[in-house]
This record gives structure tokens, sequence and C-alpha cells, in this order.
């Protein structure tokens, strides 16, 4: 019955996109010749030109959203894995139609109206599948279109599947129960059998999702569930319990033929660390200019309410570990450490200024890591930079901590806007840093920095 449907839809999602691809083809034309938006030549091609060459054109987008992989419909399918395909698939439809321009020497080649063509197309059917792909999972969530699914294993992993699957409903996947022969964690699902009994069980429920969920210490069974299955049509996933051995994503690559997981990649490389390179820097620059009036007030009143410097730099490690120096408004007496070394900050503690309280309290002391943010030392947004000497201790006590050291330190971040700053729990730290590192987009960033402005100055651990 799913594949049916799934075959259906491949047919449904192919159908739009013929339909829109026409559409962009006439409408570009349109926008060309008729809108007088550009400048027209001597010679316009006629309309009748332009129709006569939708058939070879939705031919080749035919052929290229194939070749593309748009129609192997999966329920697990991302939304980046979707908009790669059809960038993919609307590159290589343009680059076709031109070949065949260029081959059949049409009358029809005007370059600005096929410019146009690629960029409608693109957005069309961009448009068409989320369309397409939003409707689905409105009815799945009513109970349309849903997929029986068991979990192999009763312990940890599966519990994490099990939260997973019920968070992610628009799937349309439904968890039936467990497979093991261990006593399952405190659940409302049974267990509905052991590992020898899978055959049977995804006959008489009629499952046709398996996700294996078994710790690493329990490897060799997963052969045992593949050969087990491997008579049936039953679509097989595999958590693996690596993320707690990692503490980042994991990352599959071919090497002549071979498959590799990655334990240690960070998803901060290439393009990506080239846009927040770019974010980092222009909102930095733009909020220094912004508050450059503030920034000279605080300067002048730490200046009268305390001799000494305005400023105050202390070494911190960042990136790859790499030490560089962080900038600060100076809040502590000039001898603050000749007594006690080098120390967290307490609640209440004697070695700050009256005016250095007050920003501490109110992170203003934070503002010049700005200047490190745009010398490149910092991002905005990353896991709060620690001195040497306490890296050297928690690295020893902690693990997975030098892990967050494989990205650019931040001035905010995910474990400061959930509260997990000052004299808190270490632990919960790393575990938030690790959960940014693995899941960073643009728009976590974004939504990082728009929390801080509501919960990162003013805090209760902030001192």
């Amino acid at each position: 019955m799913v594949r049916r449907i799934s075959q259906s839809l491949g047919m449904i999602l192919l159908v739009m996109d013929l339909l829109f691809t026409a559409f962009a083809w006439i409408f570009a034309y349109f926008i060309r010749f008729q809108t007088g938006w550009f400048e027209i030549g001597k010679e316009v091609p006629s309309f009748t030109d332009c129709l006569a060459g939708i058939p070879v054109v939705l031919l080749l987008a035919a052929i290229s959203f194939s070749w593309t992989g748009q129609y192997r419909i999966t329920r697990l399918r991302r939304f980046r894995e979707e908009l790669w395909g059809i960038l993919q698939g609307s590159t290589l439809l343009l680059l076709l139609v031109l070949a065949t321009i260029f081959l059949t020497r049409t009358r029809y080649e005007p370059r600005l109206a096929l410019a146009l063509f690629g960029l409608l197309e693109t957005c069309l059917v961009f448009f068409a599948r989320r369309t397409a792909w939003s409707t689905l999972r409105r009815l799945r969530q009513t109970g349309f279109d849903l997929s029986g699914c068991l979990i192999i294993g009763s312990g940890r992993e599966s519990r994490h599947t099990l939260r997973a699957l019920l968070k992610s409903k628009w799937l349309g996947l439904n968890v039936l129960g467990f497979v093991d022969e261990q006593t399952p964690f405190n659940s409302d699902l049974p267990i509905l059998g052991s590992i020898p009994d899978l055959p049977r069980l995804v006959r008489e429920n009629q499952i046709e999702q398996v996700f294996i969920a078994l710790p690493m210490r329990r490897f060799a069974e997963v052969r045992q569930v593949f050969d087990l299955l491997s008579d049936t049509l039953v679509e097989v996933h595999l958590v693996p319990d690596l993320p707690g051995l990692s503490g980042l994503s994991i990352q599959t690559t071919s090497l002549h033929g071979m498959t590799v997981l990655g334990l240690r990649e960070s998803p901060h490389h290439g393009i990506n660390v080239l846009t927040k390179r770019i974010m980092d820097f222009a909102i930095a620059l733009i909020v220094v200019i912004l508050i450059s009036p503030i920034l000279a007030l605080i300067a002048v009143l730490v200046k009268l309410t305390s001799p000494g410097p305005i400023f105050f730099w202390q070494d911190r490690c960042g990136l790859n570990g790499k030490v560089f120096p962080m900038y600060k408004f100076r809040s502590m007496r000039m001898d603050a450490e000749n007594q006690t070394g080098a120390v967290w900050a307490q609640k209440e503690d004697d070695r700050k200024t009256w005016f250095g309280a007050f920003m501490r309290r109110t992170s203003l002391d934070e503002l010049p890591q700005l200047f490190n943010v745009i010398k490149g030392d910092m991002s905005l947004v990353g896991p709060r930079p620690e001195r040497p000497v306490f890296i050297q201790k928690f690295s020893r006590s902690i693990p997975n901590y030098m892990i967050r050291h494989s990205v650019k330190v931040g001035i905010t971040g995910w474990a400061q806007v959930n509260g997990w700053r000052g004299n808190t729990s270490l632990r919960k730290r790393i575990e938030y840093d690790l959960y940014y590192i693995t899941h960073w987009t643009p728009w976590l960033d974004l939504r990082i920095l728009f929390l801080t402005a509501f919960r990162g100055f003013v805090h209760k651990n902030a001192y």
C-alpha cells in the first residue's frame, strides 16, 4: 500500500514539475518581450516558436529531475537534500536546453529569456515541492499514509529513537513496539518478540520500516537482523550508537566503493565557514557602528571610577586550541589576581569595582569582544572561550571537552541562552555546546542572537 502511494506521489511530483516548467517557459517569454521591462531588438521571436519548444523542454525536464534523484521517494528526506536536488535538476535542465538549442539551431534562442526561465523554473518547482510535501505531512498527522514501524532494541538508543519518531509524526511512521530479549525501559509500547521472531512480526503486522537501535556492544546482532530480513521488502534503518562516542555529527563518505563513517567531523567547513565569517563580520561591524556612543560612554565611566586602563585582555583558547587575547572592559582592580591567581569569578567578589559589578550583571564588559569578532579570533555565536589553565584541568575530567575547540568560540552561545553560564554545571554546558556544533546552521546562529537580546545580557548567573 505504502509503495503504491510512493509511486503515485512520484507521478504527482513529475506532473507538477512538468506543468510548472511549461509555465516558466511561457512566462519567461512574456516577461522578456511583452512587459516592456527590457530593451527589445529589431527581431522578436514569435510566440509560436516559444510554444514549439515546450515538448523538448518537458522531455529534458523529466530526464534532468530523474537523473538527479527527484522521484526517489523517502520519508526521511531532509529539506536541504530537497533544495540541493532541485538546484541540481534545474541547472542540468538549463544546460541541456542550451545544448539542444546550439545543436539544433532552433529559431527560439533569446539568452535573457532563457536565463529568466532557469530562475522561474527553479523557484516554481521548489514552491510546488514544498506545497506537495507540506500537504502530505498534514495528511500523515491525521492518520493518512501511515507506515508500520518496529524498533530493534530496548535500551538508551531505542528510547532516543522512539522519542525522535514520536516528535516527527509528519513522517507517517506508526511505531508498534520493540523487538528484543531484554527488559525494556518504561514505555507504553510493548515488547512484541525477540530478534528471531522478526520475519513473523513483519509479516503479521505489515511492517515496512525497521529501526535498529542497539548498543555498540551488540553490534554483531545487526548482521543477524539483516539476514533475517533479507527475504522481505522492509526498509531497514541503522541508528548507530556513536554520538555519545564522537560528540559530533556523523558524516558518510565513499572511498573506492567502501563506506566510511566520519565520527569526529564538524559541519563548520567549506562554504559553511565562509558563510559564518561573512555573517560575523557584517553584523559585528554594524553593531559596533550603532553602539559606538555607548562604547565611548562606558569607556569614560571605567576611567572615572577606577584608576588603570579602560580595557582588559586575557589569554583565551579559540579555534583548534589557538591562544588569542580576548578583550573586555576592565571590571576589576588592577591587582585583582596578584593574591588569588587565576580563579573563576564568584558572585560576591570584592575585587570588582562598583561600576565593574554593574557591567558584569548586564554583560556590558563583554562588548569589546565585537572587535575580536571583526579580527576573526571569535565568532558572534559559539562555545564561550576559556583560559588555558582551566582547559588543561577540564579536558582531563570532562569527556569530549576539547571538541568545543573544533569551531570558533563566541560572544554568546546555545548554552548561555539556555541559562548555563557563570558558576553552573560544566557538563551541561558541554552538552549544549556539542548540540550547537552538531546542529549548526546560519538560522540557528540568528536564533541564538535573537534570544541573547532577551536572555543573554541580564541573568542571575552573570557576575
